[in-house]
């Protein structure tokens, strides 16, 4: 009865035309572009009315529940999605209708109606899968995790059944056949290359813990050296210490090589690893009295005590001629130097006493001898650790010239004129 009613008003400005003397062909174009033109603009005003009253309701439904699911929802525009189906729904049931006297321009519109339904579609799950995705985020043990490399691959895999729903809804022609599909899979594998490898090495990355968000990894072949602040299916985004943002494609972290810090924040320090270079010809033995000097500085006074006298006790024993310090046993200055830097590391606050702790000699080089730290710093943040390991490096070279040793450098155009 209403489908009817419905005709039979589809016609008036028609039948009116006609009334007025205008030939039937001219009033029946001019009936269905007055009836098209009011039944969008309804569908229109309906539209709207519909994807307020949607969104209105379903913010009150949200401000009473206590999971926070249904707002990503609403962040999601999945709300306005679904508002779009009510007047696609009309418009599909009554267009055969009011356009019965031109199937043409009917069909060719419902075939347009049924695109849209498949673009809404697409929409409604990519909202649905950005609401999961924030909803997930939420979750500590999910926060690091390259969750929208999952998302993408998703959506492809939906524009792809929605490209092929589309086809078939044009051309009537169908996207299941064996030839079709190979085709179809052919041009999808030479344009989504990169997106396939990247999405295998978003697994890879995954499975093996490779990189987190948040983690600080430095890539020499992309200049990257900073925080990851996203991974998706094709890039992973690292934002700079100097606040640049550098782009790596992802399937590069599974085939390159590039060093996460990862396993420095989670341990009890960050590793000091630093030389300092003495000149060879300020090496020598100690004779008493250099040793009885040396014994004013605190931190090694026991050490040197105890050296002392098992160097005595030996010499005595052997009968060593000490009328040259090289013969027997002696204590050198950069021994003794040498000890004092592993006794100061022991006493900073600053150091973890509980990781591996060394001073020792390199191979001499032609810049001198180098005395290397090995070390962790307890402060493992950037700044705080830098401190720390400029104040041992103050400490250890203004140290040196009490135990008569000289710190390598490079002469300056100064000091070759006045030959200081």
């Amino acid at each position: 009865m209403l489908n009817n009613k419905l005709q039979e008003y589809s016609h008036w400005f028609q039948e009116y035309f006609i009334s007025l003397g205008m030939n039937s062909e001219l009033a029946i174009v001019l009936n269905i572009l007055i009836v098209g033109i009011l039944f969008f603009a309804l569908i229109f005003v309906l539209d709207l009315f519909i994807k307020k009253l949607i969104i209105k309701l379903f913010k009150a439904f949200s401000n009473k529940t206590k999971s926070t699911f249904d707002d990503y929802l609403i962040l999601s525009n999945f709300p306005s999605h679904i508002a779009h189906a009510v007047p696609l729904f009309i418009s599909w049931h009554f267009i055969p209708i009011l356009f019965n006297e031109l199937p043409l321009i009917s069909t060719l519109i419902l075939k347009l109606i049924d695109v849209y339904i498949i673009l809404l579609c697409v929409h409604i799950f990519r909202s649905i899968l950005k609401s999961i995705r924030s909803y997930i985020q939420e979750f500590d043990k999910y926060k690091d995790k390259p969750l929208d490399s999952y998302r993408q691959v998703l959506m492809m895999f939906a524009w792809g059944v929605a490209i092929f729903f589309i086809v078939n809804t044009l051309t009537g022609y169908s996207t299941i056949s064996v030839a079709s599909m190979s085709a179809a899979s052919a041009v999808i594998l030479l344009i989504f290359k990169d997106t396939i490898l990247g999405f295998v090495a978003s697994i890879q990355v995954t499975i093996n813990d490779m990189v987190r968000i948040g983690d600080w990894i430095t890539f020499s072949k992309y200049g990257a050296d900073g925080n990851v602040i996203e991974i998706n299916l094709a890039t992973v985004r690292v934002q700079n210490f100097d606040k640049t943002f550098t782009t790596i494609p992802t399937y590069s972290l599974t085939s390159d090589s590039f060093q996460n810090w990862r396993g420095m924040q989670e341990s009890g320090g960050r590793r000091i690893k630093r030389a300092m270079y003495i000149k060879q010809n300020s090496v020598k033995f100690l004779s008493k009295e250099s040793i009885e000097k040396f014994k004013n500085i605190s931190l090694i006074k026991p050490y040197l005590e105890h050296r002392e006298k098992d160097n005595d006790i030996y010499n005595k024993k052997n009968e060593v001629d000490k009328t040259l310090l090289i013969n027997g046993k002696n204590q050198t200055n950069l021994g003794v130097f040498r000890k004092y830097i592993d006794a100061y590391l022991n006493e900073n606050p600053a150091v973890n006493k509980d990781m591996f702790l060394m001073v020792r000699h390199l191979p001499p080089t032609d810049r001198g001898i180098p005395i290397e730290v090995y070390c962790f710093s307890k402060d493992k943040e950037w700044v705080n650790y830098e401190h720390i390991q400029a104040d041992i490096f103050d400490h250890l070279v203004a140290s040196a010239p009490y135990f008569d040793l000289e710190i390598f450098e490079f002469p300056s155009t100064n000091s070759l004129i006045t030959g200081n």
